[in-house]
């Protein structure tokens, strides 16, 4: 386990600056998210802290020591691509092992440590095998093994499920998760652009925009408490409502054509963007709507059912709805869960 710090951070591709200034101190044995939009600057941040990126400025910490100018192969790290990047010509154990024998580790040391890997990702029955007769999620614990087997201090994740299909990347969701804790608690970064992966696994997610960050929190603090609208639309699907609306001098909320006092005080006063997550909102009963909006479609998903309205808003239920496209239906916004971002 090791402790990894960023300290003002900059990287520059001529005069593309896409990495501004960001410093962020991951703990021990933290499992660390990196989530954000395609372009963000997510995984040049990850190959910055590997070292196969050269920082512009700024100063990289792994364990308490500047690795800022040191090579990769020399930082104690393990990481696991996008891509499973296995060797087509070596069976499934030569792929585990391959990192031991160029570093000329005895045989037998080599056969132990990959037959307790395999075992430990549930793939011990496929050591015989070559990386062509096996699944993309087999191929993926694989490439996963092979850095496990380094016995590095941070392992570092980019994207590693996006090539899988939606079933397998729920299980191998499970199956990190798992590992982490396996592990005794290893320091994991892990980047994604899908915010599930992100807050079902982190224990802290750094939200990036732009090249900055934009929030970092624990999953449910990022949910709860966004810091600005990027922060709220990008986590939690689907994503928050946002709508115009005014503070006035009483705290009270107007907006979507009704006034509200949110239960928690607003500080802020003037114009601001009203953010409603979809089920914040329920449908009215009799003489009890907040505001009334048309129902523009209807999306069941078994579990649940989204209605997408015309003002627009979207409002998630755990219900079957009583009603049609086109019809114009009351609903009621929960007082406690009203968000105001000042312009």
């Amino acid at each position: 386990m090791a402790r990894v710090t960023l300290e003002n951070i900059r990287k520059s591709f001529g005069n593309v600056e896409v990495i501004r200034d960001v410093s962020l101190d991951i703990d021990r044995g933290e499992f660390m998210v990196f989530v954000g939009p395609s372009g963000c600057g997510k995984s040049t941040m990850l190959r910055l802290i590997s070292g196969l990126e050269d920082v512009t400025g700024g100063t990289i910490r792994i364990g308490g020591r500047d690795v800022t100018g040191v090579a990769p192969s020399r930082r104690r790290l393990a990481m696991v691509f996008q891509s499973y990047a296995l060797f087509p010509h070596l069976d499934v154990a030569g792929n585990i092992g391959f990192g031991l024998s160029l570093a000329r580790t005895p045989a037998g040391e080599i056969e132990r440590r990959v037959r307790d890997v395999a075992e430990r990702l549930g793939i011990a029955d496929l050591l015989t095998r070559m990386p062509r007769q096996l699944s993309g999620g087999e191929r993926q614990r694989v490439a996963i093994g092979r850095a496990i087997i380094r016995d590095p201090e941070v392992f570092l994740f980019d994207e590693p499920l996006s090539n899988l299909d939606a079933a397998l990347r729920v299980r191998m969701r499970l199956e990190i998760a798992r590992l982490h804790k396996a592990l005794d608690g290893v320091t994991m970064i892990y980047v994604t652009h899908d915010q599930t992966e992100a807050m079902t696994l982190a224990d802290r997610i750094a939200v990036i925009n732009q090249g900055r960050i934009e929030q970092v929190g624990s999953p449910m603090e990022l949910y709860h408490h966004p810091a600005n609208t990027f922060v709220a639309g990008f986590i939690g699907a689907p994503a928050m409502n946002f709508l115009d609306g005014n503070v006035d001098d009483t705290g009270a909320v107007t907006f979507a054509g009704t006034t509200i006092m949110p239960a928690q005080p607003v500080s802020h006063r003037g114009s601001a963007t009203i953010g409603v997550r979809p089920e914040s909102l329920r449908l009215a009963s009799t003489g009890e709507a907040d505001f009334v909006a048309r129902l523009d479609h209807i999306e069941p998903l078994g579990a649940e059912t989204l209605l997408h309205f015309d003002t627009p808003l979207t409002v998630r239920l755990n219900e079957e709805v009583p009603a049609s496209e086109g019809d114009t239906l009351g609903l009621v916004v929960d007082r406690t869960r009203i968000h105001v971002f000042p312009p």
